[in-house]
């Protein structure tokens, strides 16, 4: 595979169009069409930006070899999980101060509707993660 394949399969799997991509990296949204059509390439800066973004090394993005769309999504959904995950004690805290008293106020209600959310997008998170393993051929 080679690089404007990577950009545009890396980009789909995000959920990103031309239009947002180039918005994130500053550029044209034909500049990044141009780049998926193979007919340019982006400047270091620019590269190292994508590489950064997709957690794909700068060499995966310019060798020519073979691509598993299923593992970048794979590894993608897992950086994204250990970002909530980090936030866990965080939810504990929170959820010992809000129950400390026994009552429930207003702002604590907020609070938990804040971490039901959260919990939500973890449950989400897991199942795309079991799904992707799935696909993978991993049981």
């Amino acid at each position: 595979m080679n690089f404007a394949e990577k950009i545009y399969a890396l980009r789909t799997q995000a959920g990103m169009s031309q239009a947002s991509f180039a918005e994130i990296l500053q550029v044209s949204r034909q500049t990044v069409s141009k780049w998926e059509l193979g007919t340019s390439y982006p400047e270091i800066d620019k590269l190292v930006a994508i590489s950064d973004l997709f957690h794909v090394t700068t060499d995966y993005l310019l060798k020519n070899q073979d691509f598993r769309p299923e593992d970048t999504q794979l590894d993608r959904l897992v950086l994204q999980f250990l970002g909530y995950a980090q936030d866990m004690d965080g939810i504990s805290k929170d959820l010992v101060n809000i129950m400390r008293d026994g009552i429930v106020d207003g702002d604590e209600r907020l609070r938990m509707n804040g971490i039901v959310s959260t919990l939500n997008e973890v449950a989400r998170m897991i199942e795309e993660i079991k799904k992707a393993l799935q696909h993978s051929g991993v049981s």
